[in-house]
């Protein structure tokens, strides 16, 4: 099933095509869907470039852009020291 962030059902996305064949017909469906695939790959290549513009902005400047990764690290070895603080405690039960 296509999970949608607007949380459609299976069955609006159904009722959705149905009006869209009756407003423009079988017909122009497919001109339709090649048009807005266009401007998806459109939107998601400048998003990249706006992505990759930022990183190379930040490179030039000495920002640290891996703080994600030493965000992630912490979360982990905070996780590595709760398993062995109730790593024991979990057993005995």
């Amino acid at each position: 099933m296509i999970s949608l962030p607007l949380f459609i059902s299976g069955t609006e996305i159904a009722f959705i095509i149905f009006i869209v064949l009756m407003v423009f017909g079988a017909d122009k469906v497919p001109e339709i869907a090649r048009g807005l695939g266009k401007g998806m790959r459109q939107l998601k290549d400048a998003t990249n470039d706006i992505k990759s513009e930022i990183t190379k902005t930040a490179e030039r400047q000495d920002i640290d852009i891996n703080i994600t990764k030493d965000i992630k690290n912490e979360i982990e070895k905070a996780k590595e020291d709760i398993n062995d603080i109730t790593g024991p405690i979990k057993r005995s039960l």
